[in-house]
């Protein structure tokens, strides 16, 4: 008997923690999926990003071009003017004959001249460079206006005419700054030396005008990317439609609804291929009637051959009965005929009633009869009967269970299940111990059979259940199996709502575990058993078990399984 293990305190509950990156993850995420799934968003959302970013670069192009223009015109006339002002400028001071007391006068008539022209045309301002090295602005616009540098290089070169764009400050507090272009050169007075002058052009007009330009550029860049946008909306919907009901109508045929069409409009791409869609269909469902037929077919011919060869094998058999009862009076050999006559004889009517069994399942006619079973009193009762068979086999069989399952299941279906795993596992057990697990929980029973014998590779735990497959095809039975025991297994699990899984390594032995749901309209979430062996995972349970030795056998003979034969454990495989 194993002893007791601890059992763990429950502690307080565990309260999640979710951080507020998770939280913004979650909410990215769930967008991206929208997107992910929807190709008329996925439609609508690249047309609508790549018209705004055309329309943004076209228009930023637009915006410059014109602004290039703009401005190359309006130098290109201000230069003009400014030149044409300087010149008249530099007439009427050689004929003014300046001196130096009448020079300041002079120079402060001649600014307002000029800038009376220039307000009156609304192109410039004038601002003039005294004698005594300050700067003499017209009304309306502060000295401050012409940059430093433009001063700078006036003075050191008297001989041209500068440009520089700058930004035109008010002497009236509540007129803002305009952006502008000051224009500077040399005036020279007879006697006097030279003098600077700077003529300030606001851009006030062409500012507006770039403005209004623009707003025009941005309202029908915007109306443009809402109207594409409605467009590729419009495209995506026509081409998704088509596609949409083809999807449809592939979902409605892989649920067996075979006479369902699609609709035939018109005679483009879209069009053929809801003709493609429609001929694919027809000719599925004339081959999955063909199919049908021919399992049906085959199916009644395997019943009804079944069925046929119940009469003669009675008869056979009643003969076999008679001479293997007088089997002391022949002679060796007709006795030792007679003894295999009556156990082929026995496989046969085996193999029979599995081919009627397989029948059924594959017509659809296999039935539950649900009743309350001690599932550990079954496993006893299997066991006994197998017992023979372990004796002649030299094998121990030992029962792991902590406490007794009951089920709502077939008893004759599941005790079936059940022979069938213990045969198999005392057939290629090679005398090595087997062991039953036992257990369950509120919603499920697992029961687990474990031999420590030849195995199979990983790759083989789902073809064990095939018709007629055997691991190794030159090993000869010793128990006498029909090759469909662990196939009508897997049907009987299924039919419960249950799993089969298996599990097996060469040299390590095989699992099989058998789930089934306690009650007949529970859906099975987890087993309370794994598919690899404990002893592999050195996971025991939680609570203590019991061991029980269904079938002894003399102590030379059992070959303990050692610690060598322990390994770490491995993947689940033949889960559902």
């Amino acid at each position: 008997m194993a002893s007791p293990s601890t059992l763990a305190t429950p502690g307080p509950p565990i309260t999640r923690h979710i951080s507020p990156l998770s939280q913004i993850g979650h909410r990215v995420a769930t967008p991206l999926r929208w997107w992910a799934r929807s190709l008329p968003l996925r439609v609508v959302s690249t047309t609508f990003v790549a018209s705004l970013v055309v329309l943004l670069l076209g228009g930023f192009l637009l915006m410059e071009q014109a602004k290039a223009g703009v401005l190359a015109e309006k130098r290109q006339s201000a230069v003009a003017e400014a030149q044409a002002a300087i010149n008249r400028a530099q007439q009427q001071l050689y004929a003014a004959g300046a001196t130096s007391g009448n020079v300041n006068v002079v120079l402060t008539e001649l600014a307002e001249e000029v800038n009376q022209r220039g307000t009156t045309s609304r192109q410039y301002y004038v601002v003039l460079r005294g004698p005594v090295s300050d700067l003499r602005q017209t009304a309306g616009v502060k000295a401050d206006s012409v940059p430093q540098a433009l001063q700078d290089r006036v003075l050191a070169d008297t001989d041209g005419t500068f440009l520089t764009y700058t930004t035109v400050n008010y002497s009236d507090p509540d007129q803002p700054s305009q952006p502008g272009m000051a224009i500077g050169s040399t005036l020279f007075a007879p006697g006097m030396g030279s003098f600077a002058i700077y003529l300030l052009f606001p851009l006030t007009e062409e500012v507006n005008t770039l403005q209004v330009l623009q707003q025009a550029v941005v309202t029908s860049g915007a109306l443009l990317v809402v109207l594409l946008t409605g467009i590729a909306a419009l495209v995506a919907r026509q081409v998704v439609t088509p596609v949409r009901a083809a999807r449809l109508a592939a979902e409605r045929l892989a649920e067996g609804q075979l006479d369902d069409r699609m609709v035939v409009r018109g005679q483009d791409d879209l069009a053929r291929l809801a003709i493609s869609m429609n001929h694919m269909a027809s000719e599925l469902q004339k081959q999955i009637q063909q199919l049908e037929e021919l399992s049906r077919v085959q199916q009644q011919f395997v019943s009804d051959v079944s069925h046929e060869l119940r009469t003669p094998l009675t008869t056979v058999r009643m003969a076999s009965e008679v001479l293997h009862d007088a089997r002391e009076d022949f002679d060796p050999l007709a006795k030792r005929s007679a003894e295999l006559l009556q156990t082929e004889l026995d496989r046969f009517e085996a193999l029979l009633g599995d081919l009627l069994e397989i029948s059924r399942f594959d017509a659809g006619a296999a039935v539950l009869s649900p009743e309350n079973v001690d599932l550990r009193a079954l496993i006893e009762d299997v066991v006994r009967a197998a017992a023979p068979h372990a004796l002649r086999a030299g094998t121990p069989i030992l029962l792991h269970a902590k406490h007794g399952c009951t089920a709502q299941v077939d008893r004759r279906r599941v005790q079936r299940i059940l022979r069938n795993l213990v045969v198999n596992a005392i057939e290629h057990g090679e005398r090595k111990p087997i062991d039953i697990f036992l257990e369950c929980d509120d919603n499920a029973v697992a029961i687990a059979v474990r031999d420590h014998g030849v195995g199979f590779e990983a790759a083989q735990a789902r073809q064990v259940f095939h018709r007629f497959w055997r691991v190794d095809p030159s090993r000869a039975r010793t128990v006498g199996g029909t090759g469909l025991g662990l196939a009508i297994s897997m049907e009987d699990a299924n039919l419960h709502g249950g799993w089969l899984n298996a599990w097996g390594r060469p040299g390590r032995g095989a699992q099989f575990r058998l789930t089934l749901p306690r009650r007949p309209d529970t859906i099975l979430q987890v087993s309370p058993l794994p598919v690899v062996p404990r002893d592999l995972t050195g996971i025991q349970g939680a609570t203590r078990e019991v061991t029980r030795t269904l079938v002894a056998v003399p102590e030379q003979d059992v070959p303990v399984p050692t610690s060598d034969d322990a390994a770490p454990g491995q993947a689940e495989e033949s889960e559902p």
